[in-house]
């Protein structure tokens, strides 16, 4: 059976998934077979695995980061929220149900033993797991069948170490409020702090770490500085919109949908030299991109009305007919045909006028499609022409079906001989997410899109895999220097009873 150790944090974006990617990787770096486990993941960006399953984004991350490959185990709860009180719950890498809050809430002493189930499977095969947990730490109201953060670490039997974010002020009284406001038998899991995402010398706090360890009556393994590294973080969405290449040469705008999903399905852009993406929520931010792209959302039909009630559809449509390309993925590829007809309740029912701008029809069904695929380019006009034969990777997962009329071509052949998305002049659309991890792929439109504007990129695209590596090698260095892996070897070899 693994051995287990806990990161749980003061709040939302306290560093959590990142603090569970480091750790993962030094495990792995130091010779132990590890897997990340988060019980319940809350988030629209998600994944799909080798046999079709869907998990969050975060876990896989965590799992690229072990070295291993992304299983279901790793995060056997996923919820997608679908409307401001209701979530899709996911179970075990597929659709349950869709339910409200408070019904999610009566039906957790049903999924604390599948959570179980997971954990110990993947305690069975590997070495270490490190355990994430959700918000906060001392979410006392939601004490009661907690199987997310405390309930979780007494189930696996995990030492906890807590994590608060000095970058947004109070790290004593997130520290400390959450050391001294849970019961005993809680407050006592919590084996060490982390001081988090510091700016600046760190040997400044120094007097700061003594009077916490004071306070806390617990000891604090590192401050750990705001890294520099680019690591996909399942709340990174709000980070990314500030993002890009400071002397850019193409300029990407990318559509804030409400109810975005997969953004990660531009990082490999976002981190291409001489690109700038941008996310846009207004239409006058829009201004005169290279490119646009709708990006894929859980709630297509709402977020296809947002759009048209903020003018951000006019917007894109005076783009369109100004010849500047535009994509669509996943539900941002729906958006831009004809109609989306809703005819079996997926997202509340009736019909609703898409954009127009491609010859699709979408007929939206219940049951969602998930899978893993490859695919090539097909010889397809317009702007993105140059991407004919260029090969890719990535994975669809979508509840509609969408069916091409007159004057449209497919854009890509998958290799189980299917055809996927839509060519019309200058739009394009796809259900498929990772459309630009491949390097092929990403070169043949980045230089299209440079010839069309008569300028030149000075890099090639490079290899996205290769480049993720080497951010979680910084990572994990990054984190090792911060903290006292000592320390951190020793609550993991002494469990639940370090410090006792």
């Amino acid at each position: 059976m693994a051995k287990s150790i806990m990161v749980q944090g003061t709040m939302s974006n306290a560093g959590k998934s990142i603090l569970v990617s480091a750790l993962c990787r030094i495990f792995k770096q130091d010779g132990y077979k590890v897997a990340p486990f988060k019980s319940q993941n809350m988030a629209l960006n998600s994944f799909i695995t080798r046999d079709g399953l869907e998990m969050g984004r975060a876990q896989v991350t965590q799992a690229e980061a072990a070295g291993i490959e992304p299983d279901v185990r790793m995060n056997p709860i996923l919820l997608k929220p679908v409307h401001d009180q209701g979530s899709q719950v996911i179970l075990h890498g597929e659709v349950f149900d869709t339910i409200t809050a408070r019904n999610y809430y009566a039906m957790k002493p049903k999924l604390r033993p599948e959570v179980m189930k997971a954990y110990n499977s993947l305690a069975d095969e590997f070495d270490v797991i490190v355990l994430e947990g959700a918000g906060s730490a001392a979410e006392l109201n939601l004490g009661d069948d907690d199987f997310v953060n405390m309930g979780m670490a007494k189930m696996a039997q995990a030492p906890v170490l807590v994590a608060g974010d000095i970058d947004r002020g109070g790290i004593f009284a997130q520290l400390y409020g959450t050391v001294k406001i849970l019961p005993d038998d809680e407050s006592s899991l919590i084996k060490a702090l982390i001081v988090n995402k510091f700016r600046g010398d760190a040997s400044l706090f120094e007097s700061g770490v003594k009077i916490l360890e004071d306070i806390c009556g617990k000891p604090v393994a590192g401050v750990v500085p705001y890294l520099d590294v680019d690591i996909d973080d399942e709340d990174s969405v709000t980070e990314r919109m500030s993002r890009g290449s400071v002397s850019a040469v193409l300029d990407i705008a990318v559509i804030f949908l409400p109810h975005i999903s997969n953004f990660t399905d531009f990082a490999a852009l976002e981190a291409t030299p001489g690109v700038r993406v941008r996310y846009v929520k207004e239409p006058y931010r829009l201004g005169n991109p290279d490119l646009a792209i709708i990006p894929g959302s859980k709630s297509t039909i709402f977020d296809l009305l947002r759009l048209r009630e903020s003018g951000l559809e006019e917007g894109i449509k005076r783009l369109a007919s100004r010849g500047v390309p535009l994509l669509g993925i996943c539900g941002g590829y729906q958006m831009l045909g004809e109609s989306i007809n809703d005819s079996e309740g997926a997202e509340g029912g009736g019909t609703v006028a898409g954009m127009g701008l491609l010859p699709v029809d979408t007929e939206f069904a219940s049951e969602k499609h998930r899978t893993r695929v490859s695919a090539a380019a097909l010889d397809i006009g317009g702007t993105l022409a140059p991407l004919a034969g260029s090969r890719l990777e990535g994975y669809e997962i979508h509840m509609g079906v969408s069916t091409l009329k007159g004057g449209a071509k497919p854009l890509l052949k998958l290799s189980n001989g299917m055809f996927d998305g839509c060519q019309y002049g200058d739009v394009y659309g796809t259900y498929l997410h990772g459309f630009f991890d491949s390097a092929e792929c990403r070169d043949a439109i980045l230089n299209a899109l440079a010839d069309r504007k008569g300028v030149t990129l000075t890099e090639k695209a490079f290899d996205f895999a290769a480049y993720k590596e080497r951010n979680y090698d910084l990572l994990a260095q990054g984190v090792r220097d911060s903290l006292d892996m000592r320390l951190i070897y020793r609550i993991l070899e002494g469990g639940m009873g370090y410090g006792i």
